[in-house]
């Protein structure tokens, strides 16, 4: 597998970004991704992206990351939603004590995990050696071609350190369709169930940890004083230094062309960790800091698709009122451009910092929470401008635009991307302080 100076791969990442724009008008009506999307988003490395380095994790960055999810969304936001999750859903994985990651990427890099904390009705009876384990699981985005699902035990509780994550095979589970939406339609996010699978020790770990980013000291490369879980200190350089981004955002987080592979930062990666140190801060980021990201990404993708459809439309000739509006539309055009810009930026700081190991620095991660809720907001009151401008043709069924608002206000609401919870933690530690 490529690694963190090669990932990814830029003919695999535009094949998939290629291949998720062709079937993307008929994975919306159909309500699930084509085939031939899901064998290239797996090609471009996005299930290989964060899992473990020994188990033929890719080695890639938030930022690399961030950017490729972007290219995929430009095309098609559900495959680039799936492509994020499954990259995402590996980095939890290493959670997961030595035995259990090595059972869970047995089939190699490859493999599809798919995750749910919206647990209902979970049983999880304590048996000898592990669990057994029943239940239902909402929103599972991808779970039609899952190859592993992890699983908690109840609705996660900030603190609560009952509440566990179950790594499950696919044969010991199944899904009911229940997934029909105005927006997000081909992510095919229907409920899993589990009934009566028995879950050895071995493939669970402590919901708690994974939002703290405790990792066991075993899969860190580092030892915990207590033997048991470590939260590594920053050794990058002070958040004083990861403001050098420059250029348009509306190209990508690297600065390179909208709609083409990421390459190396200009100034935010070349300060980034490398080595052991640089894949401990990828999976040893608390969740709330990062999660923004996986669901953030994609909405990104959507409005620069949405801007450039707009310049398309505002390129023609205008006749009757749309001429009169004319000088309204374009007004309106940079406004979102604007927008989009600094919520590119946004979320540029956000991966930057977390490549840098210093979400551990006091109020980082609060912050890098709001930050990546009020992209999404600037992101949606973006593509809600862009979608007046076009008016009527906007509307059409035949009209990406109207896919792409859709999109975008079902992301838009996904519970890690509200600004207010980020808000309120964030002046939180104002007041306290």
């Amino acid at each position: 597998m490529t690694t963190t100076a090669t990932w990814p791969d830029a003919r695999a990442l535009q094949t998939a970004a290629d291949t998720a724009a062709r079937h993307a008008a008929e994975a919306d009506t159909g309500g699930r991704l084509a085939d031939a999307t899901v064998r290239a988003l797996a090609a471009a490395g996005f299930t290989a992206g964060f899992a473990p380095a020994g188990l033929g994790g890719a080695g890639a960055t938030f930022a690399r990351m961030t950017d490729a999810v972007a290219a995929i969304g430009e095309g098609c936001t559900s495959a680039a939603w799936i492509a994020s999750l499954w990259a995402y859903n590996g980095r939890f994985s290493a959670y997961l004590p030595e035995e259990g990651q090595r059972e869970v990427w047995a089939k190699g890099p490859d493999t599809r995990l798919v995750s749910s904390m919206v647990a209902a009705g979970v049983e999880a009876e304590p048996v000898d050696g592990g669990w057994r384990l029943s239940g239902s699981w909402l929103y599972v985005s991808g779970v039609e071609f899952a190859d592993w699902a992890l699983v908690s035990s109840a609705p996660p509780r900030e603190g609560d350190r009952s509440i566990r994550v179950f790594a499950v095979p696919r044969d010991s589970f199944t899904y009911r369709e229940t997934w029909s939406t105005l927006g997000m339609r081909a992510t095919g996010s229907h409920t899993l169930v589990v009934e009566e699978a028995f879950v050895p020790e071995y493939r669970s770990f402590l919901w708690d940890d994974m939002r703290q980013g405790n990792l066991p000291a075993a899969n860190s490369g580092h030892a915990g004083a207590d033997g048991s879980h470590i939260r590594p200190n920053s050794t990058a350089p002070s958040e004083a230094g990861s403001g050098s981004f420059s250029g348009p955002a509306s190209a990508s987080l690297s600065g390179t062309p909208s709609g083409s592979a990421p390459g190396p930062l200009s100034g935010a990666e070349s300060g980034s960790l490398s080595g052991p140190d640089a894949v401990s801060a990828v999976h040893s980021a608390p969740l709330f800091a990062v999660n923004g990201l996986t669901f953030a990404a994609p909405v990104l993708g959507a409005a620069r698709q949405a801007l450039r459809l707009v310049e398309q439309h505002l390129a023609q000739q205008p006749s009757g009122a749309r001429a009169a509006a004319r000088e309204s539309h374009r007004i309106a055009l940079a406004r979102a451009a604007g927008e989009i810009d600094a919520a590119a930026l946004l979320l540029a700081r956000v991966a930057d910092t977390a490549d840098r190991g210093l979400l551990r620095e006091d109020g980082v991660a609060v912050r890098s929470h709001r930050d990546s809720t009020l992209a999404v907001e600037l992101l949606v009151g973006a593509v809600d401008r862009l979608f007046r401008v076009t008016g009527t043709r906007g509307q059409a069924t035949s009209h990406a635009m109207q896919r792409i608002w859709r999109d975008v206000h079902g992301a838009g609401s996904h519970a890690a991307l509200q600004f207010e919870p980020a808000a309120f933690a964030y002046t939180q530690r104002l007041i306290a302080a």
